[in-house]
């Protein structure tokens, strides 16, 4: 049985791979969060550098992990029917690697 969201309805296979989407998301914000910090608090602790370098640390993890998990969420589609990339409201390119005519070849074969 599906969800029924603001007129539409959900069914299992679209709500698990918008589960999916959001774990991958976090869990790349988070793997994304520890290098940014690594790199930055890193030669921090192994040079006895002022605290200062842990916050500015601190500030950019969180920064790259929210910067992340917008990215990744911002580019998975909201409905099936829209190409990656695609804009909500934006018309679907027409395809033309067919031929216009059922049993003629395209010009360029």
């Amino acid at each position: 049985m599906g969800t029924r969201i603001a007129g539409t309805t959900r069914g299992d296979a679209e709500r698990d791979a918008i589960t999916v989407e959001i774990g991958f998301a976090v869990l790349t914000g988070a793997f994304a969060a520890a290098l940014v910090y690594g790199v930055i608090a890193g030669p921090a602790w192994y040079f006895d550098l002022p605290d200062a370098f842990r916050r500015v640390a601190a500030v950019a993890a969180c920064l790259a992990f929210v910067g992340r998990v917008v990215q990744v969420l911002w580019r998975f589609p909201r409905s099936g029917r829209r190409a990656p990339g695609q804009l909500p409201g934006q018309q679907p390119e027409k395809r033309t690697d067919q031929p216009s005519q059922p049993g003629r070849t395209s010009p360029d074969s």
